[in-house]
């Protein structure tokens, strides 16, 4: 759900100029290669930057790959339009630093795109607890103060909150599917499920539409989509 409200966002992406950052192994940054952009990405491991390359090349796309941390990105001043940057500023503890690599490289009108975990629902964090052989140690969800840092560093900073009753899906893998968090990533079960088998599951996420847009509600979110102006 965040990534399609990021594209719908993104619009037309023909010709853009886009920073993958946490690139991982590639499969936004090829898929934003086959819309039509010029993309480069940017991870922490050069072994994940050969990898994703070689899955820009096997759907017949090329992309530019460069081994560093988000802190210090290896890339000229204002030379992108858009910098996509997916599950991965929970992982920054110099956040400051990393908005302001990411204003520097964005030309005068580009955007950044984000989505974090957002710290505060008991349930959320009751799992995190329990998947400790699946995450690592640096995570520390968003919270209110870094969506006020962002808006220290970019234009008409926007926020779009995710899953606060659709999170009843996890509770079903837990309690009724029995499958512990550190047997399988539960994120990942989701693309497994099909209209049918989610057809309880549905109204609770069209009621997250009105949940998410309530102040202080929406905290409770799972996730959080940051969408920024370089002004």
């Amino acid at each position: 759900m965040e990534n399609q409200f990021i594209l719908q966002r993104m619009g037309n992406l023909t010709s853009k100029r886009l920073l993958d950052v946490g690139s991982g192994l590639g499969e936004s940054s090829v898929y934003f290669a086959l819309q039509g952009a010029a993309v480069t990405m940017v991870d922490i491991s050069p072994r994940m930057i050969e990898k994703a390359k070689e899955v820009g090349r096997y759907h017949g796309v090329e992309v530019a790959g460069y081994a560093s941390i988000g802190e210090t990105l290896p890339v000229p001043d204002d030379s992108f339009d858009i910098v996509y940057i997916a599950n991965t500023i929970h992982h920054v503890m110099e956040r400051d630093r990393l908005f302001r690599e990411i204003l520097r490289v964005l030309k005068p009108g580009g955007k950044f795109y984000s989505i974090d975990p957002v710290a505060y629902n008991p349930v959320i964090n009751a799992y995190r607890r329990m998947a400790s052989e699946v995450r690592t140690d640096d995570e520390s969800p968003l919270g209110v103060a870094d969506v006020a840092l962002a808006r220290k560093h970019f234009k008409g900073v926007e926020t779009k909150f995710f899953w606060i009753l659709a999170l009843s899906l996890f509770l079903k893998y837990y309690l009724v599917d029995r499958v512990h968090p550190n047997a399988d990533r539960y994120w990942k079960r989701i693309f497994l499920e099909t209209d049918r088998t989610l057809g309880w599951w549905l109204p609770l996420r069209a009621l997250d539409r009105v949940l998410t847009a309530i102040p202080g509600v929406k905290w409770l979110a799972w996730n959080v989509v940051l969408i920024g102006e370089k002004a």
